[in-house]
């Protein structure tokens, strides 16, 4: 028997926002010394705070978790709801879960490289702007934020130009969700682009303020 277009709908879109709402930087740092990495470093469960609060091994652990379960929301929903909508949906929503997880009291992190693992399952190749600005920006001035932030603004253009280039099925649906990805993050980097104005922000490399 086939499922009810809108049960479908509901269960696609659930599973991209839970598993995108899985907590790798917190488990990893549980895994790593029993550490709530929410109360170290500047509070986010993400890759960055992971690196400066715990070391390189669970920073890249955290950031392959990230990427992977971003992967895994886009080809979920793509597999389960129906229209050329629903990866781009699963994209939006495994970024939403990343930043407000409901396994933590919606805190989560900052929606990065969950975003990259969205795009790379959703437009693959129109994430390769936004990875180059990003790696630009890091090595030119050394802030992760400001690099996380320039290449969120990158990748409505990047997505916009390949897919309608290449005649996606679902390119304004995919532009939708580039638009919508890039608002999230950038607005989660609030704090973050308060303490660039202000010369407070560290460094690649350097201590985070406490949360």
């Amino acid at each position: 028997m086939r499922a009810d277009p809108f049960w479908a709908m509901l269960a696609g879109l659930a599973a991209a926002y839970l598993i995108g709402a899985i907590p790798v930087g917190f488990l990893v740092a549980r895994a790593a010394g029993g550490l709530d990495i929410r109360r170290a470093g500047s509070g986010s469960i993400g890759a960055t705070n992971v690196l400066r609060t715990l070391g390189k091994l669970p920073a890249v652990l955290t950031l392959g978790g990230d990427i992977a379960k971003g992967y895994l929301a886009v080809s979920a929903a793509r597999a389960i709801v129906p229209g050329p909508w629903g990866a781009a949906a699963g994209a939006a929503l495994a970024v939403v879960g990343n930043c407000w997880p409901v396994f933590l009291g919606f805190r989560g992190g900052k929606g990065v490289a969950t975003g990259l693992g969205a795009f790379l399952a959703l437009q693959p190749w129109a994430t390769a702007p936004a990875a180059l600005v990003w790696v630009v920006v890091v090595a030119s001035f050394r802030y992760v934020s400001l690099a996380s932030v320039m290449a969120c603004l990158c990748l409505p253009f990047g997505v916009a130009l390949l897919s309608f280039r290449w005649g996606s099925v679902d390119r304004w649906e995919s532009v939708g969700a580039a638009v919508a990805v890039a608002v999230i993050i950038i607005a989660r980097h609030r704090a973050n682009l308060a303490r660039l104005a202000t010369g407070r922000e560290p460094r690649l490399g350097e201590r985070a303020s406490p949360a």
